[in-house]
């Protein structure tokens, strides 16, 4: 018989998948621990844009608790915490550092932190103003998870001390994003919530050929876009879609677009992302593509 483990998770957000992407790949990691035969607490600040926006429509994630500050997650779950086979924080939890302090120091079990932002962590640690976790706490993790892999791990561990860095990548549920027939009356998509040191990419890769191809269709969806953003009328704009209407979104495209944020060496970067990995494509032989598909559209 394998073993069952109590697992204890400390994450951005469960609840909500409004303007992050933790939501829906916590969703999958925490259903197929629960069908593997684990015990699940997931521990959710309850912050009012969540509060808003909720939209976990099924009760098949474990036991989720909300907690209002540090207090009430230290008076309420201190014994959840202690008595945990495995504790998990996850990257941008607010008061991330206090947290991750007093769970280090509570935990008895094994302690993990998971970095669904592994770039964005870097590119902070590097100027000092990360504010969900600092350098003198990774080498007191028993394992930093990095959603992305590659030379960054070996990184982690020589230069940033950690025991054993390992990739957990974000993935697709299959029970959730699949094909399936649907008229394509979109000719290119993008999802992801505004950034600054994405939204340059957005501009070359879609906005750009939005406007030179007027009779195209296109459409971003995601919250947090400034309010002057110039769209052009042939893009369709959506602030925000519930999981259970990903899929749809997906299959109504010819084509889709991704934008991941490069705060961290690009170079890197590429290498690190498991699809660019797999393939080998270094990041001067993507720059190259990228110029020679220019006029795709």
């Amino acid at each position: 018989m394998s073993l069952k483990l109590d697992i204890v998770i400390l994450g951005l957000s469960i609840t909500s998948s409004w303007g992050n992407g933790h939501a829906t790949t916590y969703r999958g990691l925490v259903r197929e621990l629960i069908n593997r035969g684990h015990q699940v607490t997931f521990l959710e600040r309850d912050l009012p844009w969540y509060v808003a926006n909720r939209d976990l429509s099924k009760s098949d994630f474990g036991r989720t608790y909300l907690y209002q500050d540090l207090d009430e997650l230290r008076d309420r779950f201190g014994a959840t915490v202690s008595d945990a086979d495995v504790v998990v924080i996850g990257s941008y939890v607010t008061d991330g550092i206090e947290i991750a302090e007093w769970a280090l120091a509570r935990a008895r079990g094994v302690k993990a932190f998971y970095d669904i932002d592994t770039p964005v962590t870097f590119a902070q640690l590097r100027q000092k103003r990360c504010n969900y976790l600092s350098a003198e706490l990774i080498p007191r993790f028993d394992l930093y998870f990095s959603f992305t892999g590659g030379p960054v791990l070996n990184e982690l561990e020589e230069n940033f001390g950690s025991p054993a860095a390992r990739p957990l990548y974000c993935s697709v549920d299959p029970e959730k994003y699949f094909p399936e027939k649907r008229v394509r009356d979109l000719d290119l998509g993008y999802m992801g919530t505004y950034s600054p040191d994405r939204q340059p990419a957005l501009e070359k890769l879609l906005l750009k050929p939005a406007r030179r191809w007027r009779q195209g269709r296109f459409e971003v969806v995601g919250p947090q876009y400034p309010a002057d953003t110039r769209w052009p009328l042939n893009v369709f704009r959506v602030e925000h879609l519930p999981p259970d209407s990903h899929r749809v979104f997906y299959n109504r495209q010819r084509f889709n677009s991704q934008s991941h944020s490069l705060r961290y060496d690009p170079r890197r970067i590429f290498s690190e992302r498991p699809a660019f990995r797999s393939g080998r494509m270094r990041y001067s032989d993507y720059q190259r593509l990228v110029e020679r598909s220019r006029y795709f559209l």
